[in-house]
């Protein structure tokens, strides 16, 4: 009598059915997700993501239009070959931007903006600061000054380093550095006010970024090939 056990072919038949329609569908699930990551980034968000960014960093409308123009023919060419914007812009499409941004703008132009923009957004808080106090001399302490030198340097270093935060987590980046700035010098250096900034001094810290922005205005109105309108 021979020994041993014989198998239920009709067992294994329906486990070995089972464990390929579960590896099949985890397969599948994976093509899925991978497939949808990779049409989520189309030529239209690619465009209006740069666009949002490069009009953000105060490029002029001309620049960015070219800008702009020479990308879709980039990502056309792309689709022409069979490949995908993620190959032409790579994961990050705020880092390729910021990227364009910083090789279309000199140095020195980036650095002049900020050293203009900074002064104007502090001028702007000190202003509602004499509106909300209702006084002509707004008392400056060291923690203030504290506080707008962390802010500024936080801000620029973004700025100039990766500038693909957007101007609202720069600005949460930096009063996360400013707050304690501004606790450090209020507890070493005192409350005391070192001195008066009086409401002619705060409007004199908003002029460089107002003349900056009336100068980023005025050069996306002249675009090149397009007619003035009386």
């Amino acid at each position: 009598m021979a020994s041993g056990t014989t198998g239920d072919p009709t067992g294994d038949t329906t486990g070995g059915a089972i464990r390929g329609a579960t590896l099949g569908a985890t397969a599948s699930g994976t093509a899925t997700t991978d497939s949808m990551t990779t049409d989520s980034m189309t030529r239209e968000r690619v465009l209006a993501v740069c666009r949002s960014n490069w009009e953000y960093r105060g490029i002029d409308d001309a620049s960015v239009r070219v800008m702009l123009a020479e990308l879709a023919v980039r990502l056309d060419e792309a689709s022409a070959a069979g490949r995908t914007p993620r190959d032409v812009v790579g994961a990050d499409i705020k880092a390729f931007a910021a990227a364009s941004a910083r090789a279309r703008t000199p140095l020195r132009r980036r650095v002049l903006r900020m050293a203009a923009l900074v002064p104007f957004a502090a001028g702007v808080v000190l202003l509602f600061s004499h509106l909300i106090g209702w006084t002509a001399i707004l008392e400056i302490t060291p923690g203030r000054i504290a506080f707008w030198a962390a802010l500024g340097v936080a801000t620029v270093a973004l700025e100039l380093r990766s500038g693909a935060l957007g101007l609202g987590k720069e600005w949460l980046v930096g009063f996360a550095a400013g707050l304690p700035a501004l606790i450090l010098a209020e507890w070493l250096a005192g409350p005391e006010p070192l001195f008066g900034m009086p409401l002619w001094g705060t409007v004199l810290l908003t002029l460089p970024g107002i003349a900056c922005l009336v100068a980023e205005r005025r050069r996306g109105k002249s675009v090149p090939g397009e007619p003035s309108q009386a």
